[in-house]
């Protein structure tokens, strides 16, 4: 049985070498892809994400900095969409901090958590951000209000016990909330619930 997929990709976005350009990416981390099929990149080191538009040949910039100031965007590790505020979550990894984006105009942003080495964000039904910290070897989920968030996963120092992450990275949450979590360095994947 054949597979169902192409043997060869497309390019929906870059592909141009890395730089600066707007038909250019430089290490590009996190990824979304909204309704309209336009797709929300993390340009880690053009400290910026770009909007490109289904088939388009260049990407618009919606956030971008290049210095850790309070109105920078330093190394954007990934990008995920709150439905039910209207905004994009932003792990700002060079600042050590997640940034709120009401919208596409980068005046309109909030730091919701700060002195945090965030890699990877993720989302669950409910309108709760997990994030992972990859300094504390830990998982933290997040609503409108708190300060910290309360741990769910790891949090028991870096090491390779069932109750131990060593650098968590990117997640994923799935229909009945478990979530995976990708134990860097473990060399696993790890499942919560």
């Amino acid at each position: 049985q054949k597979n169902k997929y192409q043997q060869s990709g497309i390019t929906v976005a870059g592909g141009n070498g890395g730089g600066r350009k707007l038909n250019q990416l430089n290490d590009p981390r996190g990824i979304f892809i909204d309704n309209d099929n336009s797709i929300y990149i993390a340009d880690q080191w053009n400290h910026r994400i770009v909007k490109w538009k289904l088939n388009s040949n260049i990407g618009e910039i919606i956030a971008s900095g290049n210095a850790n100031g309070n109105n920078q965007l330093s190394r954007p590790l990934d990008i995920i969409f709150d439905r039910e505020n209207n905004s994009f979550i932003i792990s700002g990894f060079g600042n050590i901090r997640v940034i709120q984006y009401f919208d596409e105009n980068t005046t309109n942003q909030q730091i919701i958590i700060s002195n945090i080495s965030c890699w990877g964000l993720a989302i669950d039904k409910n309108g709760f951000i997990y994030f992972s910290d990859w300094e504390n070897h830990e998982v933290r989920r997040w609503k409108q209000g708190d300060t910290k968030g309360e741990l769910v996963a790891g949090g028991n120092g870096q090491g390779d016990q069932l109750n131990q992450l060593n650098n968590p990275r990117n997640m994923f949450i799935d229909e009945d909330c478990s979530l995976y979590i990708s134990d860097n360095k473990n060399h696993r994947v790890m499942k919560w619930k």
